[in-house]
């Protein structure tokens, strides 16, 4: 049998472009040399597109010399190949837009589709639908970084009585915790919108409650699994960037030490969250549990979460009984069952009529 051919698609117009490339590093070392022949895709942080002979390794120096510039048009490069794994986190990649080039040049990817992208990248919009869907969200308000310049004290007051303290200031559309602030006075309000707005043009202000912070890894196209829920034990104020990627004082345990019923209620709002947004392949999503009040909450979702063999996602799916290797594979096939299931969408329509002949 000839091998399957994978193009992974890393770097990318993002804030999260390093932790990309940690990613995908992490799966071309899993996909088996004897079921699939690698292509190695960057682009880099002003949108170029990239391939060549150890690209990556290029991409992690720093530099793109020696590498040939991909020419996109009826096949996104000039070598050819049977999937795209795009690992690509935050804007440009993760938001819905990359999976619509896919989409228009009618290539099979791995991982959700536009809309999915889309509305989970955009927290407002995300927590908009959750909450019509009818499932729990934490309180939060919404404004545009043209309406903060506009009208800062009209917005702060709205914030101080709809949202209060402490509250967590963040861009709509940004992942890794980037630009995000807990705030726990009205005097560092501003500064914390104004650090937002220089990521994103719709700003989130959501309230703060003692929680404990746990996510759930989802599997699957139209019947979705999700794995035993872990935990994020937070070593500063929140889970923040640095926290994440830098001083590394916060720790994990997978599986999360909840009671039967408390795992179960949260792995069930976990797949109606997936399945409301019409996910796809995978996504991690992250919820609370208040500890004042035992009640559980989503907060967001993420349609291509960290993906090293020590991330979150899959160490929770191998609580689950799903190793890395095997993921991966599990992956690739679910983007190559979605791709087949929507070439039987028909494309034209025949009216009978001559009309659109004659006109």
């Amino acid at each position: 049998m000839s091998k399957l051919k994978i193009a992974v698609i890393f770097g990318g117009r993002s804030g999260e472009h390093e932790v990309s490339l940690v990613s995908a590093a992490s799966v071309i070392k899993a996909l088996n040399p004897a079921k699939y022949e690698v292509l190695e895709i960057g682009i880099s942080k002003d949108g170029i597109w990239y391939t060549g002979p150890d690209c990556l390794k290029s991409f992690k120096a720093g530099s793109v010399e020696g590498l040939e510039e991909v020419r996109l048009g009826t096949n996104p490069t000039n070598h050819p190949f049977d999937i795209a794994f795009p690992v690509l986190h935050g804007p440009f990649g993760e938001d819905g837009t990359i999976q619509g080039l896919f989409e228009m040049l009618k290539i099979p990817y791995v991982g959700c589709g536009v809309l999915a992208s889309a509305v989970a990248m955009d927290k407002l919009q995300c927590k908009s639908l959750w909450r019509a869907a009818g499932l729990p969200v934490v309180d939060w308000n919404g404004f545009s970084r043209s309406g903060w310049k506009k009208n800062r004290e009209m917005i702060l007051k709205m914030l101080i009585k709809d949202v209060g303290f402490p509250c967590f200031v963040k861009p709509a559309n940004m992942g890794s915790s980037v630009g995000i602030s807990k705030v726990k006075k009205e005097a560092d309000l501003c500064a914390a919108i104004d650090l937002a707005a220089k990521f994103d043009r719709w700003i989130l202000v959501e309230k703060g409650l003692n929680v404990r912070e746990i996510e759930c890894a989802v599997l699957g196209n139209d019947e979705p699994v999700a794995s035993p829920a872990g935990e994020v034990i937070v070593g500063g104020e929140f889970y923040d960037f640095y926290d994440k990627y830098v001083n590394g004082v916060s720790l994990t345990e997978v599986p999360a030490q909840l009671d039967e019923a408390t795992s179960d209620k949260i792995r069930e709002i976990c797949v109606k969250a997936y399945k409301a947004l019409d996910c796809a392949g995978l996504s991690r999503v992250d919820c609370f549990i208040d500890k004042d009040s035992g009640g559980v909450y989503l907060n967001e979702i993420n349609t291509m979460p960290g993906f090293t063999s020590i991330s979150m996602y899959p160490k929770m799916m191998a609580a689950h009984g799903v190793a890395y290797e095997e993921l991966v594979d599990k992956l690739i096939e679910l983007g190559q069952e979605r791709f087949e299931e929507k070439q039987k969408n028909q494309v034209v329509f025949d009216s009978g009529s001559n009309w659109f002949k004659d006109n």
